[in-house]
């Protein structure tokens, strides 16, 4: 069979057309991710830490509760977003994050500089109320997160499977995660979650890159 016959049965067969389509569009995407995710990983930022039990719990709350559907966590480099949030935000900020919460969906505000802004009583009472704190906002009310306890096995478990693809937990982050999550309420996780972001902004050394 000539080249020109092979030509002639994929575009007559559709089934045919479509492997050759979805096996080219694959190997074009290897090509694409696969050196950035080399590249990721080769500049992993000294002094940055994967979130503990207690923020991680939080953080996966906080996409639960789909927090992130209304306010981004991520601050441009713009005079305007600058003096009304603080400093921009920067890549290595968010290397632990899975998902991401880059983007620019501003129902309520950024929320990348909220940590230590305000106090924990603050942020519980706005999750619990929040008309009660800020009378014009719309947000809608948490209180289940103050009953609810955290499931410490089931973030030991995500821990274990963070650290499959390369978050530098140890044997005893992981082993101590059940115990320290104990009688842990929601509400606690994802205050502790919220008090944390944004802390982190400049590293130890910024120059300092971890080799892979």
């Amino acid at each position: 069979m000539s080249k020109y016959k092979y030509f002639e049965f994929i575009e007559k067969h559709t089934a045919a057309l479509g492997i050759g389509i979805a096996i080219m569009v694959s190997l074009g995407g290897l090509a694409e991710i696969t050196p950035l995710f080399m590249q990721a990983n080769a500049t992993r930022p000294a002094g940055v830490e994967p979130y503990d039990a207690l923020r991680l719990a939080g953080k996966d709350i906080y996409v639960r509760e789909g927090c992130y559907l209304c306010h981004s966590q991520m601050i441009r480099s713009l005079r305007a977003e600058v003096e009304r949030y603080g400093p921009y935000s920067m890549a290595h900020e968010s290397y632990y994050d899975r998902p991401m919460q880059w983007g620019s969906k501003r129902t309520g505000p950024d929320l990348a500089r909220i940590g230590g802004k305000y106090s924990d009583a603050w942020q519980i009472q706005h999750l619990l109320d929040p008309r009660s704190v800020v009378p014009q906002s719309n947000m809608p009310r948490y209180p289940w997160l103050a009953e609810a306890k955290v499931d410490g096995v089931d973030i030991q478990a995500r821990m274990k499977v963070l650290r499959s693809l390369g978050d530098p937990y140890s044997d005893e982050d992981i082993e101590s995660a059940p115990a320290k999550l104990e009688g842990v309420t929601e509400m606690d996780a994802i205050v502790a979650y919220l008090q944390g972001l944004g802390t982190h902004r400049e590293l130890p050394d910024a120059s300092a890159r971890e080799e892979p």
